[in-house]
């Protein structure tokens, strides 16, 4: 993952933090930084060092969207293959953060709007304030709700009928109703956020690095099987990685009774 203006990336102990950086904006996304993200993501399917990534904002605020001036303004008196390029980009930005297998876990804070709340509707946890404020702002701007993955992704994490609400009105959710409605995994307070998201990052790093990228693959996969071809695939990837290394040591750890140590092979 390349740094550009306005994301900033730090790694320390298998985990890679990505933090939004413009804080005076609310952390909007530009040209670059979507292009540094698809790229970046897709760079970490390679990545064996970066076992767990946190995506975070700076100032108080995850991410406010595209930016107005940057990106709506542009738009506006682009040409229509120019738009599809940029919509594709945008699009890939998604495929490659649930493509690469390192557990992305998002935290939370303020501002969570447009593109902002779909990249944190793209990661694999999200930990939240009670102050954050997602909002999926499309239909606001005279767009559709159909926009990088909204319509696949947000039903499967909080329904159908609750992801037609958010995308038809655009409304703010709270950060108290994103953890009803199961769109964060838990809540904390905001000087808490950054610690708990990457404890629980550094977590997850410390675990079965192989193992956690078949659980995110194949959760992924489970959408389009057939329960019974689900649950035979599950059955052939569970037995292969009864071969690993990581299986046997743990196993020699519960009888040793030490704590396990995993090492991704």
């Amino acid at each position: 993952m390349i740094a550009v203006e306005g994301l900033r990336v730090e790694q320390s102990d298998g985990v890679m933090t990505l933090t939004l950086a413009r804080p005076e904006r609310k952390n909007p996304l530009t040209f670059e930084i979507y292009a540094a993200l698809r790229d970046g993501f897709l760079a970490l399917r390679e990545n064996r060092q970066i076992r767990a990534i946190v995506l975070r904002g700076a100032g108080g605020n995850f991410c406010s969207g595209g930016d107005v001036r940057e990106i709506i303004g542009p738009l506006v008196s682009m040409t229509p293959p120019e738009r599809s390029a940029f919509t594709e980009m945008t699009g890939a930005v998604v495929a490659a953060m649930r493509a690469c297998p390192q557990p992305i876990v998002a935290a939370v804070d303020g501002v969570c709007a447009g593109a902002g709340a779909i990249l944190s509707m793209a990661s694999d946890i999200r930990v939240g304030t009670a102050r954050a404020r997602v909002a999926f702002l499309f239909v606001r701007v005279g767009l559709s709700g159909a926009d990088m993955g909204a319509c696949a992704l947000l039903p499967r994490i909080v329904g159908l009928g609750r992801a037609s609400d958010l995308l038809f009105t655009g409304r703010e959710l709270s950060g108290e109703d994103a953890l009803g409605w199961g769109f964060f995994t838990r809540l904390v307070a905001p000087e808490a956020l950054e610690e708990e998201a990457t404890s629980l990052a550094r977590s997850i790093a410390a675990g079965p690095t192989r193992a956690h990228a078949v659980t995110k693959a194949t959760l992924e996969l489970a959408t389009n099987l057939p329960l019974e071809e689900e649950i035979a695939y599950e059955a052939r990837v569970q037995a292969e990685l009864m071969a690993t290394g990581d299986f046997r040591r743990a196993y020699e750890a519960f009888i040793a009774k030490r704590a396990p140590r995993f090492e991704g092979d």
